[in-house]
């Protein structure tokens, strides 16, 4: 195979990677506490036929050699952990983390996984919960006769119970941050898996400790920008009919070849 024709080939096949990208974004422009994606591009190995430095006579070195490139590759997809707008919704059970750090959500299994997003309800024991049914963690439970439910911006869960005066103390919401939210592996559901890339979680107060406040009453918003996403569509589009143009000019070469030497 001719070297362009691999070469674009690698190109067309990172461009439609990262226009795969580029779409899961603005699918999720809607999605509570979503966090973009960027696609990381990386190219290939060099071919080294002159090393930069190598001696051409005796006493004279190479200024910079000859080195062609074999193309280009997507390495990776890294999160975006920047704060989306916060919305107001004046749900008791909306919360939003202003600032860094993750709700903790206990699934079916026993394992913890962490989320941004803050759609709390109640399930039939009274216990919050995602929209999926995930208990949060740790547990809070509304009692049936609890009238107005506050949470404050350190995770303080409090209630009016039987109309007493006094609100009844139903817990705290913890947050946790890790050193590298970027490695955490996405599970969807909104929801994060902690791995070896992430660190190990680290549990605090809301406020304290460079986590995040807990707003109620607020939901936090994608982080998507749908202008910046449809320019970088705009850009990955002609990027992949440049490198189309390639194979075709390269095909042209090669019937001119074939034509005209025999």
């Amino acid at each position: 195979m001719h070297p362009a024709l691999w070469v674009s080939k690698t190109g067309l096949s990172a461009q439609d990677t990262n226009m795969s990208t580029i779409s899961n974004n603005l699918a999720n422009v809607n999605t509570t506490g979503f966090k973009r994606d960027r696609a990381v591009f990386q190219d290939l190995l060099y071919q080294v036929n002159r090393q930069p430095g190598g001696l051409n006579t005796e006493n004279n070195e190479l200024p910079s050699g000859l080195q062609l490139g074999t193309g280009v590759r997507i390495v990776g997809t890294a999160k975006q952990f920047s704060q989306g707008n916060l919305q107001v919704t004046e749900q008791p059970l909306d919360l939003a983390v202003s600032g860094r750090g993750f709700f903790q959500v206990q699934l079916p299994d026993g394992e913890i996984a962490y989320t941004r997003d803050g759609q709390f309800q109640l399930n039939s024991d009274g216990d919050i919960v995602t929209p999926s049914g995930y208990l949060l963690d740790p547990n809070i439970n509304v009692p049936e006769d609890a009238t107005t439910v506050t949470v404050g911006r350190d995770g303080t869960v409090s209630a009016v119970v039987n109309n007493q005066p006094a609100p009844v103390n139903l817990g705290n919401i913890t947050l946790v941050n890790f050193v590298n939210p970027q490695g955490l592996q996405a599970m969807g559901d909104n929801l994060f898996r902690e791995t070896n890339a992430s660190g190990d979680p680290t549990e605090g107060e809301p406020g304290i400790a460079g986590l995040g406040t807990i707003e109620q009453g607020m939901t936090e918003a994608s982080n998507v920008e749908v202008v910046e996403e449809l320019v970088n569509m705009i850009t990955t589009q002609r990027a992949y009919e440049m490198n189309s143009k390639v194979v075709s000019a390269t095909d042209q070469m090669l019937q001119f070849v074939t034509n005209n030497i025999g």
